[in-house]
């Protein structure tokens, strides 16, 4: 009787592990919920005479991704703080990035990024866009285009809509960040979608 029961406690652990086992990989699946707040707001005056004439503004633009891949929809998110020491790097957007999980990231549409030039420094400008090749393009009217970022600048760009910024392996997927002669540290963003 001893030996059954040690049997069945075994055979009901040996199932319990089966079951982790096979349950694991969707009991960690990734989801992702996204939301975003700019916020602007000033003060402008004039001083008169007698008085001093005072304009107020704040305005808040906010929205929200849910998780998945249709329009306001979002299933990616790569963010990172990198270095470029008078160089420029390619980031590949379809299957070379990876997640905080260390998921390789392959985009299909971006529906935005923003990146955060971290440098004072007056002359020290980042430029986005513009790689040799295989340049991912969607979000600027040319393969030459390029913004340039400024120190302490912000680059944001937000597109929800269905279609959002195609991403086309191996001819579409590079998004260039050049420092020029400069060593800079900037912060990036990239949200998007796998299908």
């Amino acid at each position: 009787m001893k030996n059954k029961m040690k049997w069945l406690k075994w055979a009901a652990l040996s199932v319990l592990i089966v079951y982790a086992v096979v349950s694991v990989p969707y009991l960690y699946a990734t989801s992702l919920a996204t939301k975003y707040d700019l916020k602007f707001s000033h003060t402008y005056t004039d001083s008169l005479d007698l008085s001093t004439i005072t304009d107020s503004f704040s305005r808040t633009y906010t929205d929200t991704l849910a998780n998945g891949t249709s329009a306001n929809q979002a299933d990616l998110i790569f963010h990172d703080s990198r270095t470029l020491t008078a160089t420029s790097e390619d980031l590949d957007l379809a299957g070379v990035l990876s997640d905080a999980f260390g998921n390789t990231l392959t985009y299909v549409e971006v529906v935005g990024f923003a990146i955060k030039n971290t440098s004072t420094t007056t002359t020290e400008n980042l430029a986005v866009g513009g790689a040799a090749s295989a340049q991912f393009i969607n979000w600027v009217g040319d393969a030459t285009d390029i913004v340039n970022i400024g120190p302490d600048g912000i680059f944001f760009l937000w597109n929800p809509d269905n279609s959002a910024y195609t991403v086309t392996a191996t001819t579409g997927d590079l998004l260039r960040i050049d420092s020029g002669a400069d060593n800079i540290t900037y912060e990036i963003i990239i949200w998007g979608r796998s299908a």
